[in-house]
């Protein structure tokens, strides 16, 4: 650790993330912008959807402006509506948790595993009720859920499943690619994710009808404005339903669909980073590197280490920050935000959301600069 090479943190900071693009998200762009046409639903966002269906093993993709707008719509071509509860995963951005309540129904937040952060099938079962309707599980920063389990759960309770692969593109569970369970999945492509286009969102499915619907709503109600020109009668929609914008332009899902192409070198740098942090946090005393069963593969979207009592974890993340390392929380407890209005009592959630420290990770993040995290992180704790 005393060896970790030398570095103006206050010019040259470690950030928590970065994007990891070139020259050929450029080159992608430049020819959207030649063809004259960047709204969504165009040749674009059907070449994304056509790789994220292979990615998935789905017969079905539809590109979304976010993930959220993902989960919303799924939730609601699902059939939730107000009275119907729904079991989600306690540990998790907010936008899990709003999407049932755009639905009108309401959340049932369940505890996590301690190790993995994704939500506890048995804990599961334990809290189905006449009313509820489905499950949404999440790969917890990138950790695939149990799958398995709470296929079997769905199945024998007549439940929806939702897998909100927010995280988790690339990743895997049992030998199957993330985003292949449930009824639904939903990955998002926001800057922090491993593949990105700034914002963005793909819902897959096997289900026809729910793919239709799906990207009918997405666009108000109707199909698409590329579709629509090239038919030879002038048509003009008829609004029945209530449909939302949530299209994906083209610029960003060419932007995406060359990120797809780095996949795999963007797993193997992002798996190697995460084994190097564990060989170096070996030795760090009060700081605990992540656990990931043998079953299923990560994407390390996140790298969260666990900060041990009685080291305080928002005064370790300020001390980082003000030495110009990059870092942050895991991710929320949602049971505790006010917004829910609940009293769900997950402790493992709890406990996660407050003892969880985000180390950098990104692509690109060297050795040396792994050494350096780390280097200075011993060095506030030791004083």
């Amino acid at each position: 650790m005393r060896n970790a090479p030398w570095r103006d943190l206050a010019t040259e900071p470690i950030p928590l993330t970065r994007p990891s693009t070139d020259g050929a998200e450029l080159a992608a762009v430049a020819e959207v912008l030649d063809s004259g046409w960047l709204a969504g639903q165009g040749p674009r966002c059907a070449a994304l959807e056509a790789d994220f269906a292979a990615l998935s093993h789905r017969a079905h993709a539809v590109a979304l402006n976010n993930c959220t707008a993902g989960l919303h719509l799924a939730l609601k071509a699902l059939g939730v509506r107000p009275g119907d509860e729904v079991l989600v995963a306690d540990y998790s951005f907010p936008a899990t948790g709003h999407a049932v309540l755009y639905c009108g129904g309401t959340p049932v937040f369940v505890d996590v595993r301690p190790d993995t952060g994704t939500i506890a099938p048995d804990l599961v079962e334990a809290a189905i009720t006449s009313r509820t309707r489905g499950i949404v599980a999440v790969d917890a920063l990138g950790v695939p859920a149990d799958w398995g389990p709470l296929t079997e759960i769905a199945r024998r309770h007549g439940l929806f499943l939702v897998e909100d692969a927010a995280c988790s593109t690339g990743g895997s569970y049992s030998g199957r690619p993330c985003g292949s369970f449930g009824d639904v999945a939903v990955f998002s492509l926001h800057a922090r994710k491993g593949v990105t286009s700034g914002e963005g969102g793909v819902l897959v499915t096997d289900d026809d009808t729910l793919a239709e619907r799906v990207r009918s709503e997405a666009c108000f109600g109707m199909r698409s404005a590329f579709d629509r020109q090239a038919a030879h009668a002038l048509a003009t929609p008829a609004f029945t339903d209530l449909g939302y914008n949530y299209k994906l332009s083209d610029v960003l899902a060419a932007i995406a669909s060359v990120q797809l192409t780095k996949l795999d070198g963007f797993m193997r740098d992002r798996a190697a980073i995460a084994a190097r942090y564990a060989a170096l946090l070996a030795d760090v005393p009060g700081v605990r590197a992540p656990e990931v069963p043998a079953d299923r593969v990560p994407t390390w979207q996140t790298y969260a280490v666990t900060v041990e009592e009685p080291l305080d974890r928002d005064a370790l993340a300020g001390e980082l920050r003000a030495r110009g390392i990059g870092c942050n929380i895991g991710t929320y407890a949602l049971h505790m935000q006010e917004v829910y209005a609940t009293d769900a009592r997950c402790p493992e959630s709890r406990r996660l959301a407050e003892r969880h420290l985000a180390l950098p990770m990104y692509s690109g993040l060297t050795g040396a600069e792994q050494e350096l995290v780390v280097a200075t992180l011993n060095k506030i704790i030791g004083g």
